[in-house]
């Protein structure tokens, strides 16, 4: 039968079926297959075979039609593929006003990941309650600017709540950001009853501690249905063997003058006649987005 893998914890697999939610583990040979990727993530469907009542095996992982993955270190200093989540339609990006800071940095590295794994990026503003509505929309919108839509949320006061619920039903959504954004309690809120951890700012790091420690999809009782990905907390975000000439293409404002710079394969970092440099002085293109293109293809 086919299910969908909604935990995976060491070995084991909670496989949503049509029959009921099975644990299951691997069959060997798969073990033995696909050695520079995880073998099998949270939202991937699978065929698995039933050994005993509440139990199964997972005989072989179908195609995955998106993924959201990140580079991680391996053995003997090599790198691997980290797949968060698969067949996921949408990525929700938790970035607090406050508490910890906003890292306009940071987010355009989640962005230029989920440009590459053909996702929806919706951009989730929490804590508005520390800052102000006024302060928030300030913070993100040159993000709203480029047509990303941002939702404004408070957990502590029920702003954007709704607005958030709506987005999330009927669909399989991945939620990710730095630790201590609030995702948990936000998440919380969306849901009554989720049971999703609830972390503690760290005052002196000023960083939040990891709370959710395992990757889980779990069901929405929404009317329309949907699922929600929560994943661990990521400090460091690292492109999968992320090719450089694509990274500019991954910058929404970048595009309409890809193709028009006088070199070949330009950069646009130092040569001479490059068009998106010059949609920069002309101030079409933001010195905070440019800074951030040029510091992730240099590898910062």
């Amino acid at each position: 039968m086919i299910g969908r893998v909604l935990r995976a914890q060491s070995g084991f697999f909670r496989v949503e079926t049509d029959q009921g939610i099975l644990m299951c583990t691997l069959r060997g040979r798969l073990k033995k297959e696909r050695q520079s990727t995880d073998i099998a993530v949270i939202g991937d469907l699978v065929e698995v075979t039933p050994t005993m009542p509440g139990h199964g095996v997972i005989e072989a992982v179908l195609p995955r039609r998106t993924k959201l993955a990140r580079r991680a270190p391996a053995s003997k200093g090599v790198w691997k593929e980290d797949v968060l989540a698969a067949n996921i339609e949408q990525a929700l990006l938790v970035f607090s006003c406050a508490s910890p800071e906003f890292s306009p940095r940071m987010l355009d590295r989640y962005l230029v990941l989920i440009e590459t794994s053909d996702l929806d990026a919706v951009i989730v503003a929490n804590k508005v309650d520390l800052v102000g509505e006024a302060e928030a929309h300030r913070l993100f919108a040159p993000y709203e600017r480029l047509e990303y839509p941002v939702i404004y949320t408070s957990a502590v006061t029920g702003y954007g709540i709704d607005a958030l619920r709506e987005r999330l039903e009927g669909r399989i959504s991945v939620v990710t950001g730095r630790s201590g954004v609030g995702k948990s309690s936000l998440f919380n809120a969306v849901q009554p009853g989720l049971g999703l951890a609830v972390g503690a700012i760290s005052t002196a790091l000023n960083k939040g501690r990891h709370t959710t420690r395992v990757a889980e999809l779990i069901p929405l009782d929404l009317p329309g249905g949907g699922y929600l990905a929560d994943t661990p907390g990521i400090r460091e975000l690292g492109l999968w063997r992320f090719p450089k000439d694509e990274l500019a293409r991954c910058f929404r404002e970048f595009r309409p003058y890809l193709g028009d710079c006088y070199f070949a394969g330009c950069t646009h970092i130092h040569e001479p006649d490059c068009a998106v440099r010059a949609a920069l002085a002309r101030g079409e293109i933001t010195p905070e987005r440019y800074d951030s293109y040029v510091r992730l293809f240099e590898g910062e």
